[in-house]
């Protein structure tokens, strides 16, 4: 089944795009994983360049990404960019704290020490619903690219254009192929992303049949 925009006033065909084939969802893969092998090694400031350019492009294209929430999911235009500023300052957070949040810390107790150290873990698999489609997306990817991390990310087959815009402005704020990939998958598919070996966390955010 395609990924389909449908016009939630009038019922209207916007636009239908395939899903990924399973060729296309392995070189994915990869890319992802290549990429997380030099991402991890990047400084805070480059990732954080990274993310807060994607965050001020989204306040350049307000317009665009909030028309594209109201006609693939039917918020009012207002709401709708309520959400793309909320989610640009999320952006704007992680980019601005990510490097103080994930400082090492010392632990001391008695006569012993110990350092806490986080450290990235590699490619992340999001799957996320239609109803905040820039939203859920950021409150997971801004923490975890400034870690690190590299994001495949399955977003809700109704809201296609949103999920494009959105890992566009990545591409446009300079991130390199496979730090942030949208990927139109079946659940079946979805399944096999998840055994694969290269993915080592997933986030999910919707309903019983999609946590099954």
């Amino acid at each position: 089944m395609a990924y389909t925009s449908i016009n939630p006033a009038n019922g209207k065909l916007i636009q239908s795009i395939p899903e990924h084939t399973n060729s296309e969802v392995e070189a994915a893969l990869s890319r992802a994983h290549e990429a997380f092998l030099s991402w991890r090694l990047e400084s805070f400031a480059t990732r954080a360049a990274v993310v807060r350019k994607a965050a001020d492009l989204m306040r350049e294209r307000l317009e665009e990404l909030s028309r594209a929430i109201t006609i693939e999911m039917g918020k009012l235009i207002q709401e709708s960019r309520a959400e793309t500023l909320l989610s640009a300052e999320i952006l704007s957070y992680y980019a601005d704290h990510a490097e103080r949040f994930l400082a090492p810390v010392q632990a001391n107790s008695g006569k012993k020490t110990a350092r806490v150290v986080s450290q990235p873990i590699g490619v992340l698999l999001g799957i996320e619903p239609w109803n905040f489609p820039y939203y859920q997306l950021a409150r997971f990817v801004a923490p975890n690219l400034m870690a690190g991390n590299t994001i495949l990310m399955k977003h809700a087959p109704t809201v296609p254009q949103c999920a494009q815009l959105f890992a566009r402005l990545f591409q446009d704020a300079g991130a390199k192929a496979g730090v942030y990939t949208d990927l139109r998958l079946t659940n079946e598919q979805a399944a096999r992303v998840i055994a694969d070996e290269r993915v080592r966390g997933v986030a999910v955010t919707g309903s019983e049949r999609a946590g099954s």
